[in-house]
């Protein structure tokens, strides 16, 4: 689990610093203290949060078109963050199962398109809603040290 600043926890969920530390005073977010007294929240704890307030997290760095081949930017604006929680491929087609907070949004999309995200449960994953479509989509993953990208787990099959 990835443990956050206050400050960096803030600035994800859009809000200020010193209104930040008043929720976590009011007890609305769930922190840990450091031995120096200093706040600490997850990951898991921001994306709650995000999903309760229904906003998208800000992007940790904005990819260069050159840090990264596709879509930098889309112009769908109910964008859903969330973690894959099950990956199930048959055939052509996958269901995969997100969680967005406390709820579970299901998918099915192309094995291809599972294959070519390289999507696996417990990886950071986006719906896109557009109508009466969804799709989902995940953030580029950096190469490795030789330059090449990871291969994804192709073939693979989650267990139910």
């Amino acid at each position: 689990m990835d443990w956050l600043h206050a400050r960096e926890a803030a600035r994800r969920l859009g809000v200020g610093y010193s209104t930040f530390k008043q929720w976590i005073y009011q007890g609305g977010v769930r922190t840990t203290r450091t031995r120096g007294g200093h706040h600490r929240v997850s990951t898991a704890e921001v994306d709650r949060l995000l999903a309760e307030s229904g906003r998208v997290a800000r992007p940790r760095k904005v990819a260069r078109p050159q840090d990264a081949p596709g879509i930098v930017a889309l112009s769908t604006r109910n964008q859903l963050r969330g973690i894959v929680e099950e990956v199930r491929t048959e055939g052509l087609l996958a269901q995969v199962r997100l969680r967005v907070g406390d709820e579970v949004l299901t998918a099915v999309i192309t094995r291809d398109a599972v294959t070519s995200l390289g999507l696996r449960r417990g990886q950071p994953a986006i719906a896109l809603i557009k109508s009466t479509e969804v799709m989902i989509g995940c953030e580029p993953r950096p190469a490795n040290r030789t330059g090449r990208r990871p291969r994804s787990e192709a073939g693979t099959r989650s267990k139910p």
